[in-house]
């Protein structure tokens, strides 16, 4: 009789379906997969120190890659240690397949207690994840495998979870003469209603002042996009979306879609067609940023339409179709006039001028970062200071896969994301910004890194505790940093502990040279940035105006 299990049809559709890197922790009830990619070796597989971390690490890799992250937890605890990530995950729209153990079939969801059980594991991941599916015998082991997949590559794109319970990994099949390969074919996806799409591109024909916001959805639309700047467009971009065009274009303002200046340029424009965003509240000073009356959405999930802002106009369909067919349509579109050109790439000069005073000693750390990263090298960060005022904005990118950050704001991910994505991209070094008080949140995957050799400098900015927070409680509770001071680690101690290199920096005359050395030196690099010896960071945080209410 055969010795193949199910466990080694996860590994061999794994492997037929391009995967050649998975994250996880290694337990009692995912072993027989993760002993089928050992003895397959096909996949390399990276070990990390907590589920947490591992999610983050496959999450890096799907977006550094644009394609399929992949993770294996344990049932019970170690399923409920991804929950953050997954959500993160979701938050950027990430391709991740998380497969996870579960206690075997004759036992599930009667309470009894057996080892790493919990009530509605299922329900848990369903509430985080885009979708969640429980594989309940051999038979449909391999069809499920192949809706999950599918599932978290379809846009709108997100985390998919499997439960494989550990009876049925273990179970004995014969194995498949042919195993699917998942592709979404652009042929399948959906254009929509060419009545709709006449309305557009009508709209475009009657407009001089015309702006197009990128998000997520359409990050990856380079080619389109700058065909639509070609067109009149002026571009500005979700933080997600940066690197759709190349931040240098004059045509492109980048992720300051919601400064001042840009606001009151909204005002005049006759025309703003949003891509593939959600127009998030985080992006938009919640809802209250004002975009232009003539304002018309493009997406492939009904569910945003007037989500966040109310539209003259909604298009349900794919960003690339749509995009695509309206390129066409408009061969014959005139030349933009050349004031419309100057009027915009003033206003863009005049913007990132007018950012970079308000950085203060830091205002040329952007362009260092960037002229010191290799071209391909992903800018990954965290949630700090330094991310919220300039690297989210100021840094220039030239494609979105070079862009990588925690979406929904939480802090910790960074070291983890920078791993991950790192092992898409090994052959040029990345950069990783994090806080101290983030860094601390997955430290033990700093051996991590040491282990996979992270082709990684990691960029600790050092201000002994929760800037951000530091910075809100001083604008609305008086100054009280209650629980915001940290003891944070001796950063070379921890280099040498670790077997890292390790470099500090202590004033911004240095920074150039020793980031400079930072990136000569091969595998993961330490590099602090002494902020209290630097100087002081920019302020992150304005208090809103307040209502009576609020009061």
């Amino acid at each position: 009789m055969s010795d193949y299990n199910v466990g080694d049809l996860v590994s061999d559709f794994l492997s037929e379906n391009n995967v050649d890197t998975a994250f996880g922790v290694v337990s009692v009830h995912n072993i027989p997969m993760l002993d089928a990619i050992a003895r397959r070796n096909r996949i390399n597989f990276v070990p990390a120190r907590g589920e947490m971390g591992a999610g983050h690490m496959a999450d890096g890799f799907a977006r550094s890659k644009n394609g399929l992250g992949v993770v294996f937890t344990s049932t019970g605890p170690g399923a409920a240690n991804i929950t953050g990530a997954l959500v993160e995950a979701r938050f950027a729209g990430a391709s991740l397949l998380h497969i996870t153990g579960q206690t075997a079939t004759e036992n599930l969801d009667k309470k009894q207690g057996t080892v790493h059980e919990v009530p509605n594991q299922l329900d848990m991941l369903k509430s985080v994840s885009k979708k969640a599916f429980r594989i309940t015998s051999s038979e449909e082991a391999l069809s499920v495998l192949e809706e999950a997949t599918k599932c978290a590559l379809t846009p709108p794109t997100g985390p998919v979870s499997v439960e494989i319970p550990i009876d049925v990994q273990r179970s004995l099949i014969k194995k498949p003469d042919n195993i699917p390969n998942v592709k979404i074919d652009q042929k399948d996806l959906f254009l929509g209603d060419k009545n709709s799409i006449d309305q557009i591109e009508k709209n475009i024909r009657n407009s001089d002042r015309k702006v197009l916001w990128i998000g997520n959805g359409a990050k990856t639309l380079k080619s389109e996009v700058k065909e639509f700047i070609d067109l009149g467009f002026a571009v500005v971009t979700s933080t997600q979306a940066k690197g759709v065009v190349d931040e240098d274009n004059k045509m492109c303002l980048g992720a300051f879609n919601a400064v001042p200046k840009v606001e009151n340029f909204y005002s005049t424009i006759d025309l703003m067609i949003v891509v593939g965003s959600r127009l998030r509240g985080h992006e938009t000073r919640d809802m209250s940023l004002k975009l232009p009356t003539n304002l018309v959405q493009i997406d492939i999930d009904p569910e945003a339409k007037d989500r966040t802002y109310k539209t003259s106009f909604f298009h349900l369909g794919d960003a690339k179709k749509v995009l695509t067919e309206l390129l066409n349509r408009l061969s014959d579109h005139p030349n933009p006039k050349q004031e419309w050109l100057e009027e915009v790439s003033t206003l863009r000069d005049s913007v990132l001028d007018e950012y970079k005073s308000f950085l203060g000693v830091y205002k040329n750390f952007p362009e260092i970062v960037r002229e010191c990263l290799p071209k391909g090298g992903r800018w990954i960060r965290d949630v700090t200071i330094s991310n919220s005022t300039w690297g989210n904005r100021m840094m220039p990118l030239f494609d979105a896969t070079e862009n990588i950050y925690p979406v929904g704001a939480g802090i910790g991910p960074g070291m983890a994301l920078a791993i991950g994505a790192s092992m898409a991209k090994d052959d040029v070094k990345s950069i990783a910004m994090c806080g101290d008080g983030g860094f601390m949140l997955n430290l033990p995957d700093l051996w991590t890194a040491v282990e996979v050799n992270s082709n990684v400098v990691f960029m600790v900015m050092n201000d002994k505790g929760y800037g951000v927070i530091k910075h809100i409680q001083d604008s609305l509770y008086g100054g009280r940093k209650n629980f915001a001071d940290l003891t944070v680690p001796n950063f070379l101690e921890l280099a040498k502990t670790v077997k890292m290199k390790y470099i500090l920096v202590s004033s911004s005359s240095e920074f150039k040279e020793k980031l400079k050395n930072a990136f000569n030196l091969p595998g993961p690099v330490l590099l602090e940035i002494d902020v209290l010896s630097v100087g002081e960071m920019p302020r992150y945080f304005v208090p809103p105006p307040f209502t009576k209410k609020d009061k």
